[in-house]
């Protein structure tokens, strides 16, 4: 049973990230992303297996003093596996790396899937992920020419066993001093697809 560790945003500034899903869901069957109930994330990690008490004292050793991570988005990615999926592109991602990085130190990167290793992991937050291949083109020409640009604070971090989905452990990470956080708009669990999410 897989296990992964995320950034996820549970504030209003995650709204243009569900405004791009169901856009997305125009090409999907059956609209993925908002079926999830789990807000918009970024994945660090997955795990096929591993011990739960490393898990969460990696999570916690890595983000228990971080604050939130604000990225800004400007274009959309792809990976094509069974199905298209469909990803923002975060622009300044730096401290993402860090964190990743950081992580990866905690647990020996050979125990995580290949996608989400050092030198592999490409970070994305992801907005579809079943988009059938004979809408793939029209879902990437949508996709090119979707030219947005905003900002995203991930204020909490978690890990999660799935399917079905359990959050193990989650950590809220304080906005800088002077910023206002915005309501929460969403919570819920992670999802599972082929190989990245």
């Amino acid at each position: 049973m897989p296990y992964g560790i995320s950034l996820k945003s549970l504030n209003a500034t995650a709204s243009p990230v569900l405004e791009l899903w169901d856009k997305a869901a125009a090409f999907e069957e059956t609209a993925s992303m908002r079926a999830l109930n789990y807000p918009p994330h970024l994945t660090l990690a997955v795990y096929q297996e591993i011990d739960l008490d490393q898990l969460a004292e990696a999570l916690d050793r890595v983000f228990r003093t971080c604050p939130a991570v604000t990225l800004s988005f400007s274009s959309i990615g792809h990976f094509e596996n069974e199905f298209l999926v469909l990803w923002g592109r975060p622009n300044n991602g730096e401290q993402l790396f860090q964190l990743h990085a950081q992580l990866h130190r905690e647990i020996d990167p050979t125990h995580c899937h290949e996608h989400y290793r050092p030198g592999n992991w490409v970070p994305h937050c992801t907005i579809a992920t079943k988009i059938p291949m004979a809408k793939s083109q029209a879902a990437i020409g949508w996709a090119n020419r979707n030219r947005m640009r905003f900002p995203v604070t991930f204020d909490a971090a978690d890990c999660v066993r799935f399917p079905p989905v359990e959050i193990l452990r989650e950590i809220r990470l304080p906005c800088p001093t002077g910023q206002q956080k915005a309501p929460p708009i969403i919570g819920g669990a992670v999802h599972a697809e082929n190989g990245r999410h």
